[in-house]
């Protein structure tokens, strides 16, 4: 389903990801950091798919939502278990929406 975003402009952050094999854990926390991020100021909605890439699109206000996000402890608690546990690899891009059609 795609995020029911404003007319732009606002800003979409990109994450890219490559699981490693047996990603336990992995799931859980997938879940929680979802409904997580549904309350926070600025969030507009998010679109993820999932083969042997992970694409997930999170929408923003602004970029001080996004800075407010990152420095939530929870999702710090997350990146941190991504990076040790769960990623062969990742990106993070932020970019802004100018046009949308």
């Amino acid at each position: 389903m795609y995020a029911n975003t404003p007319k732009p402009p606002y800003y979409a952050v990109i994450f890219t990801s490559i699981l490693k094999n047996n990603p336990n854990g992995y799931n859980e926390m997938s879940e929680h950091i979802e409904e997580l991020i549904k309350d926070q100021e600025g969030y507009l909605g998010m679109e993820s798919a999932r083969n042997d890439i992970g694409i997930t699109v999170c929408y923003w206000k602004d970029i001080e939502s996004i800075k407010k996000w990152s420095d939530n402890m929870d999702h710090k608690v997350a990146k941190r278990e991504g990076k040790a546990r769960w990623y062969e690899s990742y990106r993070v891009r932020i970019s802004k929406v100018e046009i949308e059609y």
